[in-house]
Formats: structure tokens, sequence, C-alpha cells
């Protein structure tokens, strides 16, 4: 099963333990106190729209992009009026490009914990990379492999995982621990990781 089809089922099924009303707490410390000015963004993976419909509430311009066109539909739903201020990009990063150096600012949260292999990583990093304007920055929030390991919940990536994938084109400004800002009692455990692009 490709990826598409995978999150695709995802979404006709219901079963999408990644979904949260509300926007992430991770990105709203990180914008407010970095700060973040208003800028173009990018929201790889964006889901429901949560994150993009917040940012561009505060005056970013946003792309949101994701593999599933029925997400895609959903977050225009909940977006509203909203939706005609957002740009929605439906594709496969693995197999498309992002325009070359468009956005200031990429926000993921748990797009990029998604792919398995070094390989993978590296190769998204890179794309992502070349969609960033000069000195742009790419705040990726993933499922934290260090600890106990759990059955259930997001892909777990450890610190190396990480450094080793991004490292050729991005310079790591922060790595912390956090977890994921959704409406469950105990939420998932994850690495909030701050980027910038590398002078290539």
């Amino acid at each position: 099963m490709t990826e598409e089809n995978r999150f695709i089922d995802r979404y006709l099924t219901g079963h999408t333990p990644w979904v949260h009303s509300n926007p992430d707490f991770n990105l709203i410390e990180m914008v407010e106190q970095t700060p973040i000015a208003p800028c173009k963004v990018l929201d790889p993976g964006c889901g429901l729209g949560v994150e993009a419909i917040w940012l561009t509430k505060q005056g970013f311009e946003v792309t949101a992009m994701d593999v599933s066109e029925l997400a895609l539909e959903k977050a225009k739903t909940t977006a509203g009026a909203m939706a005609s201020k957002i740009t929605w990009l439906s594709m496969d990063i693995m197999y498309q490009d992002l325009p070359k150096e468009a956005f200031d600012f990429i926000f993921d949260r748990g797009f990029y914990h998604t792919f398995d292999t070094h390989e993978e990583r590296s190769l998204v990093a890179k794309k992502l990379a070349s969609s960033l304007k000069e000195n742009g920055l790419w705040l990726s929030l993933m499922g934290n492999g260090d600890g106990v390991q759990v059955r259930t919940g997001p892909p777990l990536r450890s610190a190396s995982d990480i450094v080793l994938a991004v490292d050729a084109f991005f310079e790591i400004l922060s790595l912390e621990v956090s977890v994921f800002g959704n409406e469950e009692a105990n939420p998932h455990k994850i690495w909030r990781c701050l980027m910038k692009k590398r002078k290539l």
C-alpha cells in the first residue's frame, strides 16, 4: 500500500489518532517566543489544517500540504471562510518537488517522523531545505524514541535518527523533549526540533 493510500484509508475509516481540535502549544510557543514574524510558511502533512488555520489567523501566508485529498477537503471545511486565504497543495513529497526557495518557515506536526529509513528522511530534508529561502526555519514535532518503547502511538525517532538525516541541510538550533499538544490525558512524548537552513 502506498503512503497516499494508507492515509486516505485512515481518513475514510476514521482511524486518525493524530487528529486534534486546537493548535499545538509547541507551535504557539515557538512562534511567540522565538519570535517568528508572519511570513510565507509551509505546513506539510497538514491533516485537518488546525495549525494552518491558526497560522493564517496570525497573519502568515500559508501553504497547507497533504498526501491525502480527503484530508485537504476536510481541512477546507474546517477552515470555512478562512479556506480561501490558504493555498492547498496535494502532493507526495517522495515523488514530487516543492517550489524552490518559496518559504521562510516550515512547520510539521508528525509529518517528518513518518519516513522510516535514513535515506527517505535525508531526501525529505533535502527537499524541504530547497523549498526554504536563505536562513529559513523548520520546526518539526516528532515521536520521541528515547526511553521506554510504547506499543501504540506515533512513529518513534532517536536524536541520532534526526541529526544524521538533516545535518547536511540544516543547522539544529534546538532539540527539546516535549509532548504533543492535543486533548489526550497522557499525550505522547516528542522531539521539538527547530532547525535553520544551511548555506549550501
